[in-house]
């Protein structure tokens, strides 16, 4: 019945002529909704990442405020609200103080179009509404312009510090969201193409008898490393890196300010999953097909939210799990892997889809055995370019000599340098003083007798 509905109405259409004859209170109540869910999910995250840290690193993790350590997050909320509020003399006050709003209100943002089921009657009335505040054509293309605009607070925020730590992980952060919002957008391009449709409604009614991982694993792959990216995460947590800028934009902030980029940065984790979950791993829809027995009930309105709430928190933990193995990239190295392998990746992963779709159409094929078959193809086609480029460069490479050492003389200017990789010192005077000196010297003398 529901495949029926699809197939007879647009999804995107229908969707936005029931939001629009909501009564003003049902968006209302909506927004609390994800505001509170929004928020209960980031206290949740900082208790499980904490947690699963601690199981993978053989510690206990937080086991001492509530049951398992669950009233953590709440005690860690509580003594950032009565820490005290410090502003900096040399900052810009109004954009010191606007800059964390910024980056938590852009967060709230991304969640407004994320279905979280079908179509429901509101208990209690006879009103019908999707499970979800508002949709609209280019949905998708929102999602991406609010996560831009998210940047635009930890930029200020370093920029207001007057401070130079703050500043240079504002401009990392700026140069690492342009270069890895480049290719989670070119990641999303096929998904548009498959599903042709940029609306989420749309999307996830396309993934009905599949979902999109299997026909555009590579983009999952590609829209994953970049997700992680665009949230500062390890190992691309270069714009707050305590080794080398003590805590990054966030430096000079504390108390409740601090608070607010440490809330953007889980919501942001959590808004990246959701998306993830929309577009490649059928949203709210369960992993049992409809047709199958027992798939209408799996795939009920009141299910959904579950299932969707399900493959978030799978994402999340691989958020945790790859924080916990990884070590952090150098900047050079992160830069590099995001220009001159995730981009060129994408474009021709864009490329080999689009044109081979375009090819087996016009020869009458199965469209369905090349979405099958096209990821495995353009994965052992990317390992193949890119071992003939590892190789051709090894190739090219001159063979090297290994030079003379040079003898350094370690007080030439009057105090000791220590010698470089290609140097050497000059052998010590008392070199021929010590006992294996000495009885070298003495087996030598003796050979010489006989």
């Amino acid at each position: 019945m529901i495949s029926t509905l699809l197939t007879a109405v647009d999804p995107v259409e229908a969707t936005t002529a029931a939001l629009a004859d909501d009564p003003l209170w049902v968006p209302i109540v909506k927004s609390v909704i994800i505001l509170v869910f929004l928020l209960t999910s980031v206290l949740f995250a900082v208790w499980f990442e904490r947690r699963v840290i601690g199981r993978l690193q053989l510690r206990p993790g937080p086991n001492r405020l509530g049951p398992f350590g669950l009233l953590q997050s709440v005690s860690d909320a509580m003594k950032l609200l009565f820490k005290e509020d410090i502003t900096v003399r040399a900052a810009d006050k109004v954009l010191y103080i606007v800059a964390p709003a910024i980056s938590v209100f852009c967060a709230f943002l991304i969640f407004a179009v994320i279905p979280f089921g079908p179509e429901i009657t509101i208990p209690g009335t006879d009103n019908t509404t999707p499970m979800m505040l508002t949709d609209f054509p280019v949905a998708v293309l929102y999602i991406l312009a609010c996560a831009a605009l998210g940047v635009y607070g930890i930029v200020l925020g370093g920029w207001a510090s007057g401070s130079t730590y703050p500043l240079m992980g504002a401009i990392r952060s700026t140069a690492q969201v342009i270069s890895y919002e480049l290719a989670m957008g070119l990641s999303l391009v096929t998904v548009f193409l498959l599903s042709s449709t940029m609306s989420t409604t749309g999307i996830v009614a396309a993934q009905e008898d599949r979902w999109w991982i299997w026909p555009l694993f590579p983009a999952f792959v590609i829209y994953v490393i970049s997700m992680v990216g665009e949230t500062n995460r390890l190992p691309f947590d270069l714009p707050e890196a305590e080794g080398e800028l003590v805590a990054g934009f966030m430096t000079e902030y504390s108390s409740m300010k601090f608070a607010w980029f440490f809330l953007a940065e889980y919501m942001n984790m959590i808004n990246v999953s959701a998306v993830a979950a929309t577009l490649f791993l059928g949203g709210w829809h369960a992993p049992w097909p409809m047709d199958w027995p027992g798939g209408e009930f799996l795939n009920s309105a009141w299910l959904g939210p579950v299932w969707l709430i399900l493959k978030i928190w799978l994402l999340m933990f691989f958020f945790v799990w790859v924080r916990g193995s990884l070590l952090r990239f150098r900047y050079d190295q992160f830069m590099k892997f995001g220009w001159k392998v995730l981009i060129p990746v994408g474009l021709g992963w864009l490329v080999f889809f689009s044109v081979g779709r375009q090819i087996f159409d016009s020869w009458g094929r199965d469209l369905a055995v090349y979405d099958a078959v096209a990821g495995l193809v353009g994965i052992l086609l990317t390992i193949s370019v890119i071992s003939f480029i590892k190789d051709a460069k090894e190739a090219k490479k001159p063979e090297e000599t290994e030079p003379e050492p040079e003898v350094l003389d370690a007080f030439a200017g009057g105090y000791p340098v220590p010698p470089l990789p290609h140097q050497t010192l000059p052998p010590s005077p008392r070199s021929g003083r010590t006992v294996e000196a000495s009885a070298s010297r003495a087996a030598t003398e003796g050979g010489d007798d006989d």
